[in-house]
């Protein structure tokens, strides 16, 4: 049995009070989180039902012009622009009137993540923890997703597709670990929609997934899907090869190539397929791929639970052909979040350290919140979990 009350909340309160940040990529986020004391007869593993009140989630996004990426430098300058004034407003809006006397813990992202964001952020929290006098506790930014997710929909013991801007993954827990079933072994899929969005020039708000997943919906003739590359080997699969085909696909048609027998009639020079349709081809492709792993890690585990977590995992059409697979074996749930929680924000920091607090993994030696580009899911001791 866990023993979620390890440390005794601050000045013998009923609860604990936690405050997160985010910043390992393009999105700055600031959340304020609650957990009351579970009494003793309600320990053990459940730690998905930390009946957890969210008082402040508040994110500023840096958006850079269409057909442009963000860069670490720029990124970074955004992040250390607008932390103070994000903290000030989460304080406020939870009613914290005195961080020093409130707070139990902050809680910064570690990694992964891109390194200048994330310096810039853990310096902030670092800022804070010496003004306030609060210990800190630095996440894994996907464990993070993972802990939001189970507490928002309550999915106890899900197998997780976790995608986002740099990670896919899928996840199962076991003894004391998320372990990896499978992932990426080049980019992510979040990156791929964003890239292909940069290819497309398209907005960059208030994402570039999103928006493709817009003009996917306007496809006209979904029954003629163009054919893509198809690439899954074993639980892992490839993107960067399918990003680099329909790269060269739009180009032609953005070039008005006509010797391209994909988008244009041989014979007539008649254009058949619009950017509707590749965006609709791509989100198709790499979608089956994903369920496919999937459903392979849930028939390894015996789970009939999936819970998709990061900013991919917005994605409706994702939903759908997940819950489809999930029917199909013996009435499989799929638990998902909105774009408040999916997409990256302080809560999910706030809730992962403050149970990673709970269970004494607080610390206030500044050598260990150094942050790390590289910080594997199944690196994280889960103590917080049977």
């Amino acid at each position: 049995m866990v023993n979620l009350n390890t440390i005794p909340p601050k000045n013998g309160r009923s609860y604990y009070l936690a405050l997160g940040l985010e910043g390992s990529a393009n999105k700055l986020g600031v959340g304020i989180v609650k957990h009351p004391v579970l009494a003793q007869h309600e320990q053990g593993d459940l730690s998905h039902q930390c009946q957890a009140q969210i008082l402040a989630n508040i994110r500023d996004t840096y958006v850079t012009p269409p057909g442009e990426g963000f860069l670490p430098r720029d990124t970074a300058r955004h992040h250390r622009n607008w932390c103070v004034r994000l903290i000030k407003r989460a304080l406020q809006e939870a009613g914290v009137k005195e961080p020093s006397n409130d707070l139990d813990v902050i809680c910064f992202t570690k990694g992964p993540g891109m390194g200048a964001p994330l310096h810039s952020v853990a310096v902030a929290a670092r800022t804070c923890s010496l003004l306030w006098g609060v210990p800190l506790v630095g996440v894994n930014h996907c464990v993070g997703h993972i802990e939001m997710g189970r507490e928002i929909t309550g999915a106890a013991n899900p197998v997780v597709l976790y995608v986002s801007g740099g990670n896919t993954q899928v996840i199962a827990y076991s003894e004391k670990r998320y372990r990896i079933f499978g992932e990426t072994l080049d980019i992510a899929i979040g990156n791929c929609l964003d890239r292909f969005a940069r290819t497309l020039r398209i907005s960059n708000a208030p994402s570039p997934g999103y928006n493709i997943e817009q003009l996917a919906l306007q496809c006209p003739n979904k029954e003629r899907l163009v054919e893509l590359p198809y690439t899954v080997k074993g639980m892992d699969l490839s993107m960067s090869g399918i990003l680099a085909y329909i790269d060269t696909l739009a180009k032609d048609l953005f070039r008005q190539n006509k010797k391209n027998k994909i988008l244009f009639e041989p014979k007539t020079g008649e254009q058949k397929v619009g950017v509707n349709d590749l965006c609709y081809a791509l989100q198709e492709d790499l979608f089956a791929m994903l369920v496919e792993i999937t459903e392979r890690a849930m028939a390894h585990v015996d789970s009939n639970q999936v819970l998709v977590v990061g900013g991919v995992g917005c994605n409706e059409r994702l939903q759908e052909m997940m819950g489809q697979m999930c029917s199909d074996r013996a009435q499989g749930q799929v638990h998902a979040t909105d774009e408040r929680f999916c997409i990256d924000n302080g809560v999910m920091i706030a809730q992962a350290g403050l149970l990673e607090y709970r269970m004494g993994q607080a610390t206030t030696d500044f050598k260990d919140t150094v942050v790390t580009q590289k910080f594997r899911t199944d690196e994280v001791h889960v103590g917080w979990r049977e």
